[in-house]
């Protein structure tokens, strides 16, 4: 018999994640290498495989071969020398008693190749309608296999195989729903606990200047002080504007949650190129220099994407150093979901790209790199005039409305780095 061609997948990368799993879960099912052992004994045939087949690819799941065949689980041979490949067109079993005799076969390129007499395939059809694979058996001498026995030990081995498949299909959906809640339900209540801090403590600092400078103001005007109720009017009047801008700043950044704009494919290059000239002025005052790579696309929101890098990169700017030019370096990598260390939804059929965005700034003290991304947080930077705190905790919301995660590395005087994971579009 002639040995097969093949490559092995053990030594090389899977172009399409999903194709990997698809492998795993017919791994995963205990009964596979007994349903391959039962083939070969009951056809007397010596080798017998579970394939994915695809329009490109033909690559084994499983194999039992006793006949030195040569090809082994996740070994793959080229699509267009296999019958699978009409099968999956077809979606029906070939069945070959003796090459030789058979009038259809018997000068075919895939029997003359492999030097096959015997061959059975059965499609794998999953129950939602795609098409899988095939359950197969070849064998270089004559078989007697179409006969009502051993085709439905075919058929039922297939269903068998697509009944697991679903399983696992609907075990893996359910998986990523419960991360996906999971981490809803973490960013749910990390949110809550920022709404209570600020309720607490944000918005009733307001409040009680404003109570105090009523009272004085009524103290004032007893006493006919125009000098001094003036005075008091304007600071109530500046405390009831702060507080007035915090509740839409809160409102403004609930209502991301709920913003109906569509998903739809958004270049980061084009928004970095974008927010570069709304913030052209600032750095210029910096003399800022920028260096970025090629960015990928993601399924986004444009106006939350630029938000998100608006906020990071006038961030940045802000919290420059007086005496040193600015500087600021976008970076990226493509990374799987398996590979991420952030809290995300590991779906095999997604990729991740981390880009980086780092500056030589001021940096931020180790100890409030937690604090961040809340609402309203202050970093303790006496040099740097008082902003309104809202700017990274959006950037943290929309990362998370994209099912990404963002994170900051820094330590005073070094710099700061910025990394945010998104899922990309894979082109």
């Amino acid at each position: 018999m002639k040995r097969a061609v093949i490559k092995d997948l053990t030594k090389m990368n899977y172009t399409d994640a999903s194709l990997a799993l698809d492998i795993e879960n017919i791994k995963q099912i205990p009964i596979v290498p007994t349903m391959l052992e039962v083939i070969c004994r009951s056809t007397g045939m010596g080798f017998a495989a579970i394939a994915r087949v695809t329009q490109d690819r033909w690559i084994a799941c499983d194999v039992r071969d006793e006949i030195g065949f040569g090809l082994v689980s996740g070994g793959e041979l080229k699509i267009e020398t296999t019958i699978c490949n009409e099968i999956r067109d077809m979606r029906e079993a070939v069945v070959i008693d003796h090459v030789d005799k058979s009038e259809v076969y018997h000068n075919h390129h895939t029997p003359k190749l492999y030097g096959l007499q015997s061959y059975i395939s059965f499609p794998i059809i999953k129950k939602n309608g795609d098409f899988f694979g095939t359950l197969c058996a070849i064998d270089p001498n004559p078989a007697e296999l179409n006969n009502p026995k051993i085709m439905g030990m075919f058929s039922l081995f297939a269903e068998l195989i697509s009944f697991h498949l679903q399983s696992a299909d609907l075990l893996e959906r359910s998986n990523v729903a419960v991360k996906e809640l999971k981490r809803q339900l973490t960013d749910s209540l990390d949110e809550n606990r920022q709404y209570r801090y600020i309720s607490h403590h944000n918005l009733q600092e307001p409040l009680r200047k404003i109570r105090m400078f009523s009272n004085m103001l009524v103290n004032a005007t007893d006493t006919n002080d125009n000098h001094r109720t003036k005075d008091f009017a304007l600071k109530i009047n500046s405390n009831a504007q702060r507080f007035s801008m915090m509740i839409k700043d809160l409102s403004d950044f609930s209502d991301l949650d709920h913003q109906k704009q569509s998903f739809e494919k958004v270049d980061l290059n084009k928004v970095i190129t974008d927010v570069r000239v709304q913030l052209s002025d600032n750095m210029e005052e910096k003399n800022a220099t920028f260096d970025s790579d090629t960015l990928p696309s993601i399924q986004g929101i444009p106006s939350q994407i630029e938000q998100l890098f608006y906020h990071l990169i006038h961030n940045a700017i802000k919290f420059s150093k007086k005496d040193k030019p600015l500087h600021l370096r976008v970076t990226t990598k493509r990374i799987p979901a398996k590979k991420t260390d952030h809290a995300l939804t590991e779906q095999a059929d997604l990729t991740y790209a981390e880009i980086r965005l780092e500056d030589n700034g001021i940096g931020i003290e180790k100890s409030q790199l937690e604090k961040i991304f809340d609402i309203f947080s202050q970093l303790p930077h006496a040099q740097i005039p008082e902003g309104k705190g809202v700017g990274l905790a959006y950037c943290r919301k929309i990362v998370r409305i994209h099912g990404g995660a963002i994170t900051a590395e820094s330590e005073s005087d070094t710099g700061t780095i910025f990394s945010i994971v998104l899922p990309v579009i894979t082109e």
